[in-house]
């Protein structure tokens, strides 16, 4: 299974949150569901300080090569196939964050093209749990049942053998692409409002009401 090492030390971008490397494996611990909107998992090192104010959003043409950065990345794709209007994430499937995002995105997906795109940073399983829902038939089945065993706190998808060595890869592909976007927590998201933009980038999740402002739905 590919290693993962932990990146240099930041701030997490979108709620300034740092952790040890003692802590890597509780990365995604919750206080409360409502923090989840305000919260993401982070990939720093070091203590944790008061939280501060979100980063400014990037130029949008940095927006739109981190975009086509995220292109070239794999992943599964739930609502409207041809929809102009794309949101991809990068999540890792140990993250409640990023589960919380599944859950606010599924009323907008009657309207909306979203790829879910798996890193792995936080936990060994990370990795093969990724690989198993790339490799699902039905993909949005697979990460709903992964999401809801995850919250019941049996950890998510069981994963029984080694994982298929290409998805592997392509997972890796996915965490290289991330660290390239200066992305410093999951979920990150990066989209497009329509064919020709405007395009967008944010770190951390966000409630349906946002999120479909966001995206100017």
């Amino acid at each position: 299974m590919p290693e993962y090492p932990p990146a240099p030390s930041r701030h997490d971008a979108a709620r300034g949150v740092r952790v040890t490397p003692d802590r890597r494996l509780a990365l995604c611990a919750v206080g409360s569901a409502a923090l989840l909107w305000l919260s993401a998992c982070s990939k720093g090192v070091g203590d944790a300080p008061p939280a501060v104010p979100a980063a400014p959003a990037p130029p949008a043409d940095a927006a739109r090569l981190a975009f086509t950065a995220a292109a070239q990345g794999t992943g599964f794709v739930v609502g409207q196939a041809m929809a102009a209007r794309e949101l991809r994430v990068f999540f890792d499937p140990q993250c409640p964050h990023c589960a919380a995002l599944w859950a606010a995105s599924r009323p907008l997906l009657d309207r909306i093209r979203m790829v879910w795109m798996p890193v792995a940073f936080i936990k060994p399983v990370s990795a093969p749990q990724g690989a198993l829902l790339l490799a699902a038939a039905d993909a949005a089945a697979a990460m709903d049942q992964h999401e809801s065993l995850l919250a019941a706190g049996q950890g998510g998808l069981v994963v029984t053998g080694p994982a298929d060595a290409g998805l592997l890869q392509k997972i890796q592909a996915n965490t290289a692409i991330w660290r390239e976007l200066k992305a410093e927590s999951v979920p990150h998201m990066v989209y497009r409002v329509s064919a020709s933009g405007p395009y967008g980038e944010q770190s951390g999740g966000l409630p349906t009401a946002q999120l479909a402002q966001m995206l100017q739905l």
